[in-house]
């Protein structure tokens, strides 16, 4: 049967983050909605007779830096070329601009092949807190503090991200941040997963700020 690929509702996306969490992936809750916030053209799906058969976020932040994720097929529907339209789809939205991804490891040489060199290591660490000191010289962000957020955190990302970041900032996830007259020297979130919580984004001057 002909394919289609289309731009997905928010309904086709929170269904592609249930496949994200059916891989182990653990998404976190309320993800979605921020990345759709940065950009509401940003995920992509192909579908057979009316069904989603495979899905792909691209994500702009403005004219110079994409990132590709969310890059799933339906296990039934597998080596059919769903997953491959998808793929051209995000890559062609994201035209010229340089795009990062984050790259299963048995999946490495296929981006490769797709012209993406290695850039860094991600690691996961998962376990359980017994509980750790609170950080003296850290605070909640607040919406005064977002000028000087916005500024750190452009350091530390490949482009501006305004409108993601208001929204990956908002309760329920907790947004703290260290700095003084100097200025704001690091900042990290916390949000809640399908499965406990992630960190992230954490960014600071030094490793003590981080560990704060």
């Amino acid at each position: 049967m002909p394919r289609t690929i289309r731009t997905l509702t928010a309904s086709e996306v929170e269904a592609l983050v249930d496949w994200a969490a059916g891989e182990g992936w653990n998404p976190g809750i309320g993800d979605a909605a921020a990345f759709r916030t940065a950009d509401p053209d940003g995920f992509i799906g192909a579908f057979v007779d009316g069904e989603m058969v495979a899905g792909i976020s691209a994500v702009a932040y403005g004219p110079g830096f994409g990132f590709i994720g969310l890059y799933i097929c339906r296990p039934d529907r597998r080596g059919e070329g769903h997953g491959k339209a998808v793929w051209d789809a995000g890559m062609a939205r994201l035209g010229n601009r340089i795009i990062g991804l984050d790259g299963v490891a048995e999946q490495r040489a296929n981006y490769q092949r797709m012209g993406f060199v290695p850039a860094y290591e991600t690691v996961r660490y998962i376990g359980r807190s017994a509980g750790l000191p609170g950080g003296g010289d850290t605070r909640p962000v607040t919406a005064g503090d977002m000028a000087g957020i916005l500024a750190y955190d452009r350091q530390c990302f490949p482009a501006l991200r305004e409108a993601f970041l208001r929204e990956w900032l908002r309760q329920p996830r907790i947004a703290l941040f260290c700095g003084g007259s100097a200025g704001i020297a690091g900042y990290g979130v916390v949000r809640r997963c399908r499965e406990g919580f992630k960190v992230g984004p954490l960014f600071a001057d030094r490793t003590e700020l981080a560990l704060a």
